[in-house]
C-alpha cells in the first residue's frame, strides 16, 4: 500500500486527497497553509511544560479538558496495557496552562479552519448514493461544535522498565470525523493496510497527515474507512528521545445523526468508556 503525498496547491488536490482517504484511510498533504514556525513553537514549549510538575495543576475535569498523566492514559480497545504517553486536552473553553503561550490556541483556530475545508473536499467527492445518506452536509456537522479537540501528546523516552508489550500507542481507530496531524517530532506512525500489513506513514517535517475516524466511517457506511493505526516504540538512540505529537480531532455536535444506530454524542460516550477514560 502506498500513501502518496498530495500537494495542497495542486488544482486537483481535492480529488487526489479524497481518493487517498477512500483507498487507504489516510491522506498526506504537502505545502499546506499551517505555519511550521508556529508548530515548532508549540512542540518546544509543550515539551518543556511536560518536564515540569506544573502540569499536575491542570488535571482533567469531567468535561475532559486538561492534563492526563501516564497512569490514567488511554487503553486501546482490545488491549490490557495502557499506552506509554501523557497528554493535554486543549479546548478554547477549557483550562489552559499559563506556563505556555497561546500558540496552541492559535493553531487550534487555523487547524480547525483547514479541517473544515478538507471536510468539504470529502463532501464534494463522496459518491451521490453515499452522500444521500448523510443527515446533513459534513461541514455542517461541526458548525458551532465545541467538541473539536486539540490533543498535545508527549511520549516520554523509554527507560527499559516499561511493562512487557506496552507501546506508545497500541493499534486503534480514532473516534471523530477527521484527524489532522502535523508530522510529529519523531517517526513511528504506522497504518494497517488492506493487505493486513503495517505500513509506515510519511512523516517528513512539513507534511500534514489526515486520517478518517469512526464517525465518518459510520456516516459514510464504510466508504471512508476508519483505518487502524499505531505508534511504535523506537529503538537505539531514538528510544532516549521524547516524541511530541499534535492531533486535532474534528468532532461533530452531540446531536448530529451519524446513522440509524448512532448520534455523535452516543457514539462518543460509548468509545470513551471502551478507552477507559470515562466510566
Amino acid at each position: 500500500m502506498l500513501i502518496q503525498p498530495v500537494d495542497y496547491r495542486d488544482p486537483d488536490a481535492a480529488r487526489k486527497f479524497t481518493e487517498s482517504l477512500h483507498n487507504t484511510g489516510f491522506g498526506v498533504l504537502t505545502n499546506h497553509p499551517l505555519s511550521q514556525n508556529l508548530l515548532n513553537t508549540i512542540y518546544q514549549e509543550w515539551y518543556e511544560f511536560f518536564q515540569t510538575d506544573a502540569k499536575n495543576k491542570y488535571t482533567f475535569t469531567e468535561k475532559m479538558d486538561g492534563y492526563f498523566s501516564p497512569k490514567i492514559s488511554e487503553t486501546a480497545k482490545g488491549y490490557a496495557k495502557r499506552d506509554l504517553k501523557e497528554f493535554y486536552h486543549v479546548y478554547p473553553w477549557g483550562q489552559y496552562p499559563s506556563e505556555v503561550s497561546k500558540a496552541a490556541l492559535e493553531y487550534y483556530e487555523h487547524g480547525n479552519k483547514l479541517a473544515t475545508e478538507l471536510l468539504q473536499w470529502v463532501e464534494d467527492y463522496t459518491p451521490a448514493d453515499i452522500k444521500a445518506k448523510y443527515s446533513m452536509p459534513l461541514s455542517d456537522m461541526i458548525t458551532d461544535s465545541d467538541l473539536t479537540l486539540l490533543r498535545v501528546l508527549h511520549y516520554p523516552p523509554l527507560t527499559g522498565d516499561e511493562e512487557p508489550d506496552a507501546v506508545r500507542a497500541a493499534a486503534h481507530g480514532d473516534i471523530n470525523l477527521l484527524t489532522v496531524l502535523p508530522a510529529a517530532t519523531q517517526a513511528g506512525l504506522q497504518v494497517l493496510g488492506k493487505d493486513n500489513t503495517w505500513h509506515d506513514v510519511p512523516c517528513d517535517f512539513g507534511m500534514l497527515i489526515v486520517n478518517i475516524g469512526d464517525m465518518l466511517d459510520e456516516a459514510s457506511q464504510g466508504y471512508y474507512p476508519s483505518t487502524i493505526h499505531r505508534v511504535l516504540n523506537p529503538t537505539g538512540e531514538e528510544a532516549k528521545k521524547s516524541r511530541i505529537s499534535l492531533p486535532l480531532f474534528l468532532h461533530p455536535r452531540p446531536d448530529v445523526v451519524l446513522s440509524e444506530r448512532h448520534t455523535s454524542g452516543s457514539y462518543l460516550q460509548e468509545r470513551l468508556r471502551e478507552l477507559g477514560v470515562k466510566k
